[in-house]
């Protein structure tokens, strides 16, 4: 809830001003290209859920745990009620580990190209979108989006911008962050998730789509089929937080099971 006082209401907010300033077209294409090298560090999965202890989300309103325990909680609630899906297990857990950006060993990027809710870049900024602003009117001050350089941008602020209608989620550029990140790692190792799997990690930040419905003209067919199982996850996403602790050590064995299949399946 992002308009419920509290002590992490303004650390929010000004985490949104700035990443909705400085994430544009040209700066989510050169991130892209230097990151689409994966050429910094080579670590398991669970090494990586571990690393994810050193954070805390400057863009989540609701808690302030460990991002590994935001992990275990999201996978171990899908678990529960989709007994059967491992492959959604395996997603919960994953989903954002591309976190792993904010460490020295990734670039330490700053938390505004790492976390938060994504947006297309490249076409009009959608109202939608949390922490959107504007007023100004000299100056009674916020902006944020207004004072992207894009927002002024013929070539991009426009509905469509430098899309078309239909051409498919996968030809959009993203706002950059941990979402499109994992989503290059997955591809580039070959993973054996579904399409709906690799759909859910690279746009389960997506919100302005599959909470206020925006930027559905630019989904093909592939995407809307996608899009009911990024519903389903979403939930468990934003509902499974919580201060109960997970048993680490209890559910960790489960997991690397996990981990071994999708690993044997690639060979």
């Amino acid at each position: 809830d992002y308009d419920v006082e509290s002590t992490r209401q303004k650390i929010v907010e000004e985490f949104y001003r700035i990443n909705h300033i400085n994430q544009t077209y040209d700066f989510v294409k050169r991130m892209r290209e230097e990151y689409g090298k994966l050429s910094r560090v080579e670590m398991s999965i669970w090494e990586c859920c571990e690393l994810l202890n050193e954070f805390v989300d400057e863009s989540d309103p609701d808690l302030d745990e460990p991002q590994i325990e935001h992990l275990l909680q999201t996978a171990e609630a899908i678990r529960k009620d989709y007994p059967n899906e491992d492959w959604l297990h395996l997603t919960g857990l994953i989903h954002d580990l591309g976190k792993v950006l904010l460490h020295p060993s990734f670039g330490e990027l700053p938390q505004w190209a790492v976390v938060g809710d994504i947006y297309p870049a490249g076409c009009a900024f959608d109202e939608s979108i949390v922490h959107h602003k504007l007023l100004n009117i000299l100056t009674l001050l916020p902006q944020y989006f207004k004072e992207n350089p894009d927002y002024n941008n013929p070539a991009y602020n426009t509905k469509l911008g430098v899309y078309t209608e239909g051409c498919g989620l996968n030809n959009v550029l993203m706002s950059w962050g941990h979402d499109d990140y994992l989503y290059l790692v997955a591809k580039e190792n070959k993973t054996t998730l579904p399409s709906a799997g690799l759909f859910i990690i690279r746009y389960h930040s997506f919100y302005a789509l599959h909470k206020a419905g925006a930027y559905k003209y630019l989904m093909n067919e592939e995407d809307i089929e996608n899009l009911k199982w990024l519903k389903i996850f979403n939930k468990y996403d934003l509902y499974s937080k919580s201060k109960v602790r997970v048993d680490v050590e209890k559910v960790k064995p489960y997991y690397l099971s996990l981990i071994e299949k999708v690993k044997r399946r690639l060979n």
